[in-house]
């Protein structure tokens, strides 16, 4: 049995250096899923990431590693203040919003308050879609090659925390987006030169 506290070290040494100031990590085993990242809020100063204990104990260390960076890269790549379009958009709707409201104008109320929802979404969707999880994916993997994985070992690993968690969850079967990331991740291990691709299924 893995003491928890151990765990939480041996995580919090694993992360990016630039993640360790920024993330906590904590048990929660009241929740459904293996481990859950919460969007995250401009203005909190650290972002959490909890574990369910018991569902995390059944992943092998190497799927938990994995699994783990991938959360911890995607939380990183979080922009939402960075000055681009629709965070512009959306301040810019949002400050015009509140001037309206101070003009008790109908009808530039709804258009700024319109726009703001529309600016915001985008900004939701840039975080949050497929593309921001394959990115994380891609980035967790370049860190378990600084921590000593090879670039095959740690796709595979991460490709086997992808399957292994539904089941462990209970779930009836992979969502969309799991299905995405372990198809990319396949196609990968077939373009990895060394160890040759007989040697995954027989490790």
């Amino acid at each position: 049995m893995v003491n928890t506290n151990a765990e939480i070290t041996r995580l919090k040494d694993l992360m990016p250096a630039s993640g360790r100031m920024k993330t906590r990590i904590a048990i929660e085993d009241r929740q459904s899923t293996v481990v859950e990242t919460p969007f995250p809020r401009p203005w909190q100063r650290s972002h959490v990431i909890t574990i369910n204990w018991g569902l995390w104990q059944e992943l092998t260390v190497s799927q938990r590693d994995l699994l783990f960076l991938h959360q911890v890269c995607w939380l990183m790549s979080v922009k939402l203040v960075k000055p681009e379009l629709y965070q512009g958009v959306a301040a810019l709707g949002l400050l015009g919003t509140i001037f309206e409201l101070f003009q008790t104008d109908a009808v530039g109320i709804v258009a700024a308050g319109g726009l703001t929802a529309i600016a915001a979404s985008q900004v939701w969707r840039s975080n949050t879609g497929n593309q921001a999880k394959l990115d994380a994916d891609d980035t967790a993997i370049r860190v378990a090659q600084r921590r000593g994985y090879s670039e095959r070992d740690a796709v595979r690993h991460l490709l086997e925390a992808i399957e292994t968690v539904p089941l462990i969850e209970g779930r009836g079967g992979m969502s969309y987006p799991e299905l995405l990331r372990a198809q990319q991740l396949k196609s990968r291990l077939g373009t990895v030169n060394t160890p040759p691709t007989a040697r995954i299924r027989t490790q």
